[in-house]
């Protein structure tokens, strides 16, 4: 996995060349995409793809799942900006914004969301009415009804008391979303049976969960050298969260109920005889990262 994530590194950078108009927008670009993490998402979509196609051979995933960190990193970018979280740090580096100013930092990200979609669009390695499914997968995901959506429910749910229902409904857009599609995009390139496609789907229902559920808890008691920026940002931005409305001990027993749930949809595929372990692996991540 950690030879899978040095070449999505790679090349995500590669991805993102000069340009002939001399700007360095493309620098501000890569900056980002160099600020590391797990690549989690590009990373989910490639072990769902070795799994179902039961072997080693993921060329046809590699540049959506390169769109997708590009859509996420962009996401970041702009979640950071002042009139968003306002944060100066992400994963223990400036944000972006603190280093090339609020336009460029916008800009930024707009330009890696569009070339997401144009890695999409170009690529050869699957055929044209699969990138076109994607490509619908993909604005659903991060658009109005997906992360954008959940964002927005999000910011205008700050300084107010909302319910359990309406966090969830944020978590599975906002975070969740994302997520959803880098299982999903594999299930549109392999097409496996409609059973396997729904387990898979509702897996990555918990997945999305266990992961929004867990970055609440560590904003409460995580080690800001390791999240790489300060905790209690939650509480200082007046966010609701699982801790906030339900409590730790409560939050907990709410995480520890998706990770069983998640367990389950993998050993029914284990009995449809495919190798799980990777998900396996990625799961407990989700759920004992500290960061």
């Amino acid at each position: 996995m950690n030879k899978l994530v040095n070449q999505i590194n790679d090349l995500l950078l590669q991805s993102i060349p000069s340009s002939p108009l001399e700007t360095n927008l493309e620098e501000s670009m890569r900056y980002s995409l160099e600020a590391g993490g797990k690549r989690i998402r590009p990373v989910l979509l490639i072990e769902t793809l070795k799994m179902l196609s039961k072997s080693d051979n993921y060329e046809k995933g590699i540049q959506t799942a390169l769109a997708l960190e590009m859509v996420h990193t962009y996401s970041l970018i702009h979640d950071d900006l002042p009139a968003m979280d306002n944060d100066d740090y992400r994963r223990g580096k400036l944000t972006n914004h603190k280093v090339y100013g609020e336009w460029k930092a916008l800009l930024a990200g707009d330009a890696l969301l569009t070339k997401a979609f144009h890695l999409i669009s170009t690529d050869g390695s699957i055929d044209a009415q699969t990138r076109i499914k994607l490509v619908e997968l993909l604005s659903d995901a991060s658009g109005h009804l997906g992360m954008i959506g959940g964002q927005t429910l999000d910011m205008e749910s700050e300084n107010q008391n909302i319910s359990l229902e309406t966090l969830q409904h944020i978590h599975k857009e906002k975070t969740g979303a994302l997520l959803t599609f880098a299982i999903m995009a594999a299930v549109t390139i392999v097409q496996p049976s409609d059973d396997v496609s729904e387990l898979l789907e509702d897996y990555s229902q918990h997945l999305g969960l266990i992961f929004q559920i867990k970055d609440d808890l560590l904003d409460v008691y995580g080690d800001e050298d390791k999240l790489g920026k300060p905790v209690g940002s939650d509480e200082k931005n007046h966010k609701n969260t699982y801790v906030t409305l339900l409590g730790q001990d409560k939050t907990e027993q709410k995480l520890d109920y998706h990770v069983k749930q998640a367990e389950k949809c993998l050993e029914k595929l284990r009995e449809a005889s495919y190798d799980t372990s990777q998900l396996e692996y990625l799961t407990q991540l989700f759920y004992q990262r500290d960061h």
